[in-house]
């Protein structure tokens, strides 16, 4: 039994899956600079709209879009679902704790409180959904995006549901989450440039990106499209820092060899990898040496948070989205923003039509959280 992609929905600050895939294949981003709060300095960050975005609101567009495009219509009571979020309902929380200091500290609270909680946009589908199936709502900081399609792979092949809709969604941009990059002096100050000599640090972006999975039986009897098929992942964590990356034969690198042993692979099998790629001086000089470490310097590479900005849990479900669309299409997405390369890598700076059967996506998160799922056609 073999797990594979039927349907996707995409949101970013280029717009939906179609329009953010054309887009980057023809180079352009969709990050400007923003002054949303009057306390914080500007910043270039990848909106989905002039103002910063509720993630209830991405989480039901998306949700609608991904069912659409896989041709299914509710009820799906036997359809499992995971959908996790790094931030979750972080802005609700920040609101009610300047409305109390605004009020000197009065009892004011939000009423519906319990729909601000980590697991709601996980709620929300299961109850659009109207599904008996197992919910799951995971949190793996950046890593989260491909845990959930981590976790909705295996609900499918322990047989606990034949279908599953499972993604990430992140709306991180608020006062407290851009202070405390700031604070790190994490964030870029003109725009995200992967893997170049003058990057700066990440851009933040609102989106996300789901994504309907089901046996390969169950898309042949309903006569599905399918973009790929899910072939394995790796899952790791060290806990080493923070912030920092461990060193380059550290877990992340035990990620990857999970994923390939897992997909049955060598390294040389990848034809393409669509990298974590947070503009970061620290990210890029770890992941250009663990590709490094792992793959044949001939393997293609690209990042596409240079077009999005990085939105943090729900980055690898969107670069896998992309990475799909890459698989299904026949052509590499560019890395975006990129003039001038640090690394010796294959990095692909205009869109390339290429022959792909086997790729990767790469999130590795805060805290040492490691991620990384193998697709193929």
């Amino acid at each position: 039994m073999n797990v594979v992609v039927t349907g996707i929905g995409l949101m970013s600050c280029l717009g939906s899956l179609q329009t953010t895939w054309t887009s980057i294949l023809r180079g352009k981003s969709g990050i400007k600079l923003y002054h949303l709060f009057p306390e914080l300095s500007a910043y270039p960050l990848g909106l989905i709209n002039p103002q910063a975005s509720k993630i209830d609101k991405i989480t039901q567009q998306l949700l609608l879009a991904t069912l659409q495009d896989g041709g299914l219509q509710t009820p799906l009571d036997k359809c499992g679902v995971v959908i996790g979020s790094s931030r979750g309902c972080q802005a609700s929380w920040e609101e009610l704790a300047t409305q109390r200091y605004n009020s000197n500290h009065s009892s004011n609270s939000i009423s519906n409180w319990l729909s601000t909680l980590p697991d709601q946009p996980a709620i929300t589908t299961a109850r659009y959904l109207r599904t008996k199936a197992p919910v799951l709502a995971p949190m793996a900081a950046c890593a989260t995006g491909i845990w959930s399609l981590a976790r909705g792979y295996e609900l499918i092949k322990t047989g606990q549901c034949q279908r599953a809709i499972v993604g990430a969604v992140e709306a991180p941009i608020t006062p407290l989450t851009l202070a405390a990059f700031e604070r790190m002096g994490a964030l870029a100050t003109t725009g995200c440039y992967p893997f170049d000599f003058a990057r700066e640090g990440l851009v933040l972006g609102e989106g996300g990106a789901m994504f309907i999975l089901e046996t390969d039986e169950l898309a042949a009897r309903r006569q599905a499209k399918v973009y790929g098929r899910i072939l394995g992942f790796g899952l790791t964590c060290d806990a080493h820092h923070i912030s920092a990356p461990q060193t380059v034969k550290g877990s992340a690198a035990r990620a990857i060899k999970q994923a390939l042993e897992r997909s049955n692979l060598e390294p040389q099998a990848i034809d393409y990898l669509h990298t974590h790629g947070t503009s970061t001086a620290l990210n890029d000089r770890h992941e250009a040496q663990l590709i490094q470490h792992v793959f044949p310097q001939t393997v293609a590479t690209s990042s596409t948070k240079g077009a999005i900005g990085h939105t943090l849990g729900a980055s690898g479900a969107i670069g896998t989205a992309l990475t799909l669309m890459a698989l299904h299409h026949g052509y590499l997405p560019p890395c975006v923003g990129l003039n001038n390369l640090e690394f010796d890598l294959d990095v692909v700076t205009q869109a390339r039509k290429a022959e792909i059967n086997y790729a990767m996506c790469f999130c590795f998160g805060f805290g040492g959280q490691n991620a990384v799922i193998t697709l193929s056609k």
